[in-house]
């Protein structure tokens, strides 16, 4: 959330934030509505002082009569007061639903576009595979090696069910432990989250209200976690931290749930869009400074190229354009992966700032040296997620008698070099 006063200083800028993000909001309705806010609110502050004064001045009457004539009077601030204050709650949840619609100004750098097909490439690394034979699909290939079930899976759970065996679970362990030790080696503190957590923070993480079709809501109105990111971030709601705390550095892996709600017809087959699958975050929180949050995520997205590097898997880097940004986000990275049989790259990562937007939702602080209080600026990046890199990674390692050569990282945690068929 921007700070009202920000917005109103700076609208011109704000306007063209919504425009590049294609947030359909009218600053200057904002605007108008919260000088609306404000004359109530200062009739209403009147009038509660004139009530006050009142109520003294009874305390003190020196006689009955006069006692009833201030009583009386009273009467009718009481009646205007509560008229004011009527207005003002009316008043209060139309303008705090408009400034939940306010977007996040964007980086100069991001570039303009509407959609992830507008995203720039910044980088490639690595080199393609290329096969003396016919490369086959992750499906085909898992199927065949007995490490996935989607059959059974759409019996137990629907579309976009599946079931994990034998050695894709194995592999996703490896993943996963190699993760571990690769991101605690980075100074990241491992946190294993709850992944259903109050809706009020879908809000504060400014996943909502635009994304409430894409999560699964409980009958008692809490929400499965789309990513740790939501539960991280609720960890130091409502806190003042210390200066000396930041940057606090939070590694989470939890299952993710999505519904998927506005995927329908794409990648219905396979492994890249699940409903619920398992992921490790990176989370910072820092000081308030754009210096620092620039540095860290480039720190964040980094992490994440460097941790696919060592898998050997080839992959590009793209900085997303404004119609493809997020309501809080300044800037984002998708790192992504290539995928042979498709000839493609596929998104594997996302690394976004925010400044202070998620902190000021959520009300974490921090004091800074001056003794005074500052709202932190979050980040965060996806540091790997499964099973949705077995696609690539199967694909890429895939070998002409149908088995997969297991990067030389991931040996020591599988306990061998090849998984093929028994």
């Amino acid at each position: 959330m921007l700070d009202i006063k920000f917005i109103r200083e700076n609208k011109d800028i704000v306007a063209l934030a919504a425009k590049k993000k294609h947030v359909a909001i009218s600053i200057d309705e904002l605007i108008a509505l919260d000088d609306k806010r404000r004359t109530i609110l200062t009739q209403a502050e009147a009038l509660r002082a004139e009530q006050n004064l009142a109520s003294t001045k009874i305390a003190s009457a020196a006689t009955p009569e006069e006692r009833a004539t201030l009583i009386a009077g009273m009467k009718d601030v009481k009646t205007a007061l509560e008229k004011e204050e009527t207005e003002l709650k009316t008043i209060m949840a139309e303008w705090q639903n408009l400034m939940l619609k306010v977007p996040n100004v964007p980086d100069i750098s991001v570039p303009d576009g509407d959609t992830d097909a507008d995203n720039r490439e910044i980088k490639t690394w690595g080199t393609k595979p290329e096969f003396a034979f016919e490369p086959a699909d992750h499906i085909k290939i898992m199927e065949s090696l007995g490490m996935v079930d989607f059959e059974r899976g759409s019996k137990a759970h629907g579309f976009r069910g599946y079931f994990l065996t034998g050695d894709g679970v194995r592999l996703c362990f490896a993943i996963w432990n190699f993760a571990l030790d690769f991101f605690s080696k980075k100074g990241f503190i491992p946190v294993m989250p709850p992944t259903i957590v109050r809706k009020v923070f879908l809000y504060g993480t400014a996943h909502l209200p635009g994304d409430v079709d894409d999560f699964y809501a409980t009958q008692d109105g809490d929400v499965l976690a789309g990513t740790a990111e939501v539960p991280l971030m609720s960890f130091h709601s409502e806190e003042v931290l210390e200066a000396s705390a930041l940057p606090k550095r939070y590694l989470g892996f939890s299952p993710c749930y999505r519904r998927e709600a506005g995927a329908h017809g794409k990648d219905v087959n396979g492994l890249i869009r699940v409903h619920e699958f398992y992921k490790f975050e990176q989370l910072v929180l820092c000081e308030a400074n754009h210096e620092t949050s620039v540095a860290f995520h480039e720190e964040l997205n980094r992490n994440a190229e460097e941790f696919i590097e060592a898998l050997g898997l080839p992959y590009h880097t793209v900085i997303n354009c404004g119609g493809d940004l997020g309501l809080g986000q300044v800037k984002k990275y998708d790192i992504e992966l290539w995928v042979p049989k498709e000839g493609k790259y596929r998104e594997i990562s996302s690394a976004s700032y925010f400044h202070d937007f998620q902190c000021r939702r959520l009300n974490i602080r921090y004091k800074g040296e001056d003794g005074k209080l500052k709202y932190a600026h979050s980040l965060n990046s996806t540091a790997i997620p499964t099973p949705r890199i077995l696609v690539s990674l199967v694909e890429n390692f895939q070998q002409a008698d149908g088995s997969i050569k297991i990067p030389a990282v991931l040996q020591p945690y599988m306990g061998t070099d090849v998984i093929s068929k028994k």
